[in-house]
């Protein structure tokens, strides 16, 4: 185990002007990076000359999810007074180089998806043969320990997707489609695995292009025009979810529409009744804690969970009932 060096001078004497960044975070919703193109790769933000932590996903640009996931990233790293780098990368061979990248620059301190954990190892023990402590989020809760992480943050997916399988028999559903929209993702896989095991009704797989929304809605209502016994339609992403939406009209089916994940339109959608419901796994959080789990380890030893067990952030079920109750979070960008 890394051993943690002693505390960092300028967390704490940026605290209070890193804590009014987070109201403004909480209140109004802005970013911290003021302007700054949320979708841009390899940005930096918090603190200058302090620690220094990079936050490296398999996230492409112009995906509302991970623009959560570095909110909540960026919020933690205001209030901690850390230089955060957010770099994303969907091609798994790219995701490590941009570990290998940060363990070149002697980050303090490396947060990684793990979404293809093969990729990933040979990055992770070059990490921790410089002892830069690396903590998972989101992706890869199975492989989170052989890979050697120290600590991981996200949502048990095979769990999440079988409490959606009882969903599904609650609403009296008999066929579902589970879309996946990147072929391989553990995560992913995961989910539609889980639906399948406790749905009593009939469920396929449906592969799709998730970088063309387009060919999303067309491979969707494709298959919808091909089977009218498809009733529900499951995706595992709130802009895939809101696609789904659409393919459904295209096509004329009948077929209720649920999701994975939210966002502001998602949201919209849960409340017009156009989706039945969304699987929250707080990804803001997942971001916040990851920062903030390497901020603590450095600054004061804590390791979450042990370094044993993962810190669940999800799933919960977002419904037309209790919906409102997060609505205004999600207007405000952080949920």
């Amino acid at each position: 185990m890394n051993t943690p060096p002693p505390p960092h001078a300028s967390a704490r004497r940026t605290r209070v002007a890193a804590l009014a960044s987070v109201l403004c975070l909480l209140v109004s919703g802005c970013s911290f990076l003021g302007a700054a193109d949320d979708g841009a790769d390899g940005d930096a933000a918090g603190g200058s000359g302090g620690m220094k932590i990079t936050l490296v996903t398999h996230g492409g640009k112009g995906d509302a999810f991970w623009d959560l996931v570095r909110r909540g990233a960026e919020a933690a790293a205001a209030k901690d007074g850390v230089d955060l780098t957010y770099v994303g990368d969907a091609d798994p061979a790219a995701q490590a180089d941009l570990v290998r990248d940060a363990v070149r620059a002697k980050a303090d301190g490396i947060a990684v998806t793990l979404a293809k954990p093969a990729a990933m190892r040979g990055p992770v023990a070059q990490a921790k043969a410089a002892g830069i402590p690396v903590v998972g989020l989101n992706s890869g809760i199975d492989a989170w320990r052989p890979t050697g992480l120290l600590e991981y943050f996200g949502q048990d997916e095979s769990v999440a997707g079988r409490a959606v399988g009882d969903k599904l028999d609650d609403l009296k559903a008999k066929h579902a489609l589970c879309v996946v929209h990147e072929r391989g993702n553990v995560a992913l896989e995961a989910r539609c695995a889980g639906v399948r095991k406790t749905f009593g009704g009939d469920t396929d797989n449906l592969y799709v292009d998730g970088s063309d929304m387009n060919a999303v809605t067309a491979t969707i209502a494709s298959r919808l025009r091909q089977d009218s016994s498809i009733d529900e339609v499951v995706t595992l992403g709130a802009q895939y979810g809101l696609s789904a939406v659409k393919a459904v009209r295209q096509s004329g089916s009948r077929a209720k529409v649920a999701t994975f994940d939210l966002n502001k339109d998602l949201v919209e959608a849960v409340q017009s009744g156009e989706v039945q419901f969304a699987v929250d796994q707080q990804p803001y959080l997942q971001g916040y804690l990851a920062v903030d789990a390497l901020w603590l380890y450095r600054t004061n030893g804590n390791v979450s969970g042990g370094g044993t067990a993962p810190v669940l952030t999800g799933p919960a079920f977002v419904t037309r009932s209790n919906v409102s109750a997060v609505a205004r979070f999600a207007a405000a960008g952080t949920r």
